[in-house]
């Protein structure tokens, strides 16, 4: 694995100062900024400047380094073509060609050409991207998906895993393994051979989310992203290799800490590892609903990642079948010992609903969440399960605009009033697997229309959405809603294309 240092750790001193400063009401201008000289030269510079009277840290960060551009805010949107054309013109300003190494930038340099999700995400996203390419091959733009699953490989062959972006502080975590998804979306426009192409980078990520199974025990039952079942099974969980404020967001984690009861390390590993889950944040990761500090993420057992292991298991089988390999069997006895466990455990009865578990009871989270959908989308769950979740769906997460994300209404981001185009998706096909298509067709044309809507109040297609009051702008999370909008746009275009 390619070792690559964060800002935090090629600028010691000067990158903790420039967070603790104030100045920057976004901590990743700051961990994204393009230094203009070396480390070593820039660290120098600041040990002799910093104890200068009248000394300016805003001054010597704007001399030594150069924000990083972000395309989208200078995209002007013009109001007479419709939403469709919008998103067309937009995929080549959210287009970032091969990138050049920069010494001392945390981008990490891919091969080919990707989407960014725009705003102030200005480097690939690993789960935004699969939602993103299913517009893209609405669009007929396959190249484009082609790049971005080989740039996705690349990163596996690099570093043994898909960083959350390619970034130098993501490093420590991924994302939701969409890679299989992603690889069978490329495999539906350009043939089969394409599974046995990416089929070792394809086990290469699955080596990395079973990683340290191996060590598991009764008096270990936990180790990186696996965790033990209460008959031995093995399940997964997010998970961060390192524990420590964050370089994107370091002075709100280093104050959320300091006003924190949890021990520092392990309330960085739980922020850390919602970040992994592409959830940050959100009150199902909370023991109480509406207290951050209260996070406990890692002790979760949570059901979208193990259905999405699930589906890379079945492709892996798919994939060596082709050879008649003993890998074939080997990979499909742990899809269906996988898919046995989801249906057994992950469902609640109570409820009737899928439900994370809670890892130190095997007992299902209170958290209510459209999580619980994944099963749906990969047809893990029974017919009766479905009709039984699509109930719910009706009944409490169906809003004016579309699927609220949780039944907590928070400050969260990852919570009501907010909805989210990829769990939107996830609901609408995963209704449409169990033929229940009125449900699904009408959160198709609630979230269509306020995409809609907004677009011709405002000219932009934006991250996330208030689905309760769609009259009201969304809110909540780290920093203001982001427009552009990668995922946002991806699925617009495939509910277009699937009406």
């Amino acid at each position: 694995m390619r070792k690559i240092a964060p800002p935090s750790l090629l600028y010691p001193g000067l990158f903790q100062d420039l967070h603790a400063s104030g100045f920057w009401p976004d901590g990743k201008q700051i961990s994204d900024a393009i230094p203009l000289a070396s480390p070593k030269e820039i660290l120098t510079a600041y040990a002799h400047k910093k104890d200068e009277k009248g000394f300016d840290i805003s001054l010597f960060f704007e001399t030594h380094f150069l924000p990083n551009p972000s395309r989208t805010t200078t995209f002007k949107s013009d109001l007479s073509q419709s939403i469709e054309k919008h998103i067309e013109k937009l995929w080549s300003v959210l287009t970032r060609e091969k990138d050049q190494v920069v010494t001392g930038s945390s981008l990490i340099p891919l091969p080919h050409p990707y989407i960014v999700p725009g705003g102030r995400f200005n480097e690939i996203y690993y789960w935004d991207s699969y939602f993103t390419q299913l517009g893209l091959v609405q669009s007929g733009r396959t190249d484009a998906v082609a790049d971005m699953v080989a740039n996705f490989a690349f990163l596996i062959d690099t570093f043994g895993f898909i960083p959350n972006g390619n970034r130098s502080y993501f490093l420590g975590r991924s994302q939701p393994p969409f890679f299989s998804l992603m690889v069978q979306l490329l495999a539906s426009q350009r043939g089969d051979t394409v599974l046995k192409q990416y089929r070792p980078q394809l086990e290469k990520e699955y080596a990395f989310w079973m990683l340290g199974q191996e060590d598991l025990k009764e008096t270990k039952p936990t180790n990186k992203r696996v965790v033990t079942g209460p008959k031995g099974q093995i399940w997964n969980r997010y998970f961060d290799h390192y524990a420590s404020p964050r370089d994107e967001m370091y002075q709100t984690d280093y104050e959320l800490a300091q006003n924190s009861q949890q021990d520092h390390k392990v309330l960085f590993g739980h922020l850390r590892a919602a970040c992994e889950s592409g959830w940050d944040f959100s009150s199902r990761w909370f023991a109480n609903p509406q207290e951050i500090d209260s996070i406990y993420t890692t002790d979760i057992i949570p059901v979208d990642l193990n259905c999405l292991l699930f589906n890379l298991e079945g492709l892996l089988s798919v994939a060596f079948a082709k050879d008649k390999s003993e890998k074939s069997e080997f990979y499909a006895q742990k899809a269906k010992n996988r898919k046995k466990s989801i249906q057994t455990y992950f469902w609640n009865e109570a409820t009737s609903f899928f439900h994370d578990l809670d890892r130190t009871t095997y007992q299902s989270t209170a958290a209510i969440t459209l999580a619980g959908i994944f099963p749906l989308f990969f047809k893990l769950a029974t017919p009766e399960q479905a009709h039984a979740c699509a109930l719910i769906l009706e009944k409490s997460f169906l809003k004016p605009g579309g699927l609220i994300t949780t039944l907590q209404t928070t400050s969260q981001q990852w919570d009501a009033p907010n909805g989210w185009a990829p769990l939107q998706w996830i609901a609408i096909k995963g209704l449409r697997n169990y033929g229940l298509y009125n449900l699904a067709n009408m959160i198709s044309e609630r979230w269509m229309a306020l995409n809609k809507k907004v677009y011709q109040q405002t000219g932009k297609m934006l991250e996330k959405y208030n689905v309760v009051n769609p009259d009201q702008s969304t809110g909540g999370g780290e920093y203001p809603v982001q427009d552009g909008f990668g995922w946002t746009n991806g699925v617009y275009l495939q509910l277009l294309g699937a009406h």
